[in-house]
């Protein structure tokens, strides 16, 4: 008889609740998030369940990939969705919720949500760090050019040559006007100069992974 699996997954601890093919309980229990501990549950009450639930959130990727990598067949269903499907049911807990998950692996009442892969997930948060690293740069150049534009300095254009070097040399030049500003200066060119660096290592690491993405795969 096939068995279905419901998680509940808060942060810390995971509701699980194993139903039959009529919907039938046949088990429940909480659990850590720990994939291991999750996996001993299932096999010990579902040996062979049919599907696995439980909704998108702050640690579904993560366990979606360790559970398939324990060879169980994992789904991760729309949070808003299932939602909706379990905002009827009287009993509003962790356990209950488990319990209306396994009837959606049941009944097959959900959308399915994609996971991406793990090379993709680095890529994307490479991408994510190069893009953080430039708003924090833009940001900071930002208010070095307000502050200076109220002691009647105005700054001019500044090009990608030596990491932006230009901005730093007229800020430096800025900072021998005034001892306020000089302050400044010393506080926010190695912090500049770093920002700089950083989000030219993150350039050159992509531009490696586009290219070993391009080159043909080995025959």
């Amino acid at each position: 008889m096939p068995h279905y699996v419901g998680l509940d997954v808060p942060v810390k601890s995971v509701s699980i609740c194993v139903v039959d093919e009529t919907g039938e309980v046949l088990a429940r229990d909480e659990t850590s998030s720990d994939p291991d501990a999750i996996a001993s549950f299932i096999s010990e009450h579902a040996a062979e369940p049919e599907r696995i639930v439980h909704e998108s959130g702050i640690l579904a990727i993560w366990l979606t990939r360790e559970l398939e990598k324990r060879g169980l067949p994992i789904i991760c269903i729309d949070a808003r969705l299932a939602h909706k499907a379990l905002s009827g049911r009287i009993n509003k807990s962790d356990t209950g919720d488990a319990e209306g998950l396994a009837h959606l692996a049941r009944t097959g009442w959900f959308s399915r949500v994609h996971i991406r892969s793990e090379a993709s997930e680095r890529i994307r948060v490479l991408i994510g760090a190069r893009e953080r690293l430039i708003r924090m740069r833009k940001d900071l150049e930002a208010h070095v050019r307000g502050v200076l534009k109220v002691f009647g300095i105005c700054m001019g254009s500044v090009g990608r040559a030596n990491l932006r070097q230009g901005f730093r040399d007229q800020f430096a030049e800025a900072g021998q006007t005034n001892p306020a500003l000089g302050v400044m200066a010393g506080m926010f060119i190695p912090i500049h100069r770093a920002l700089c660096a950083a989000a030219e290592a993150m350039d050159e690491d992509l531009r490696l992974i586009a290219r070993q993405a391009a080159l043909p795969a080995a025959s």
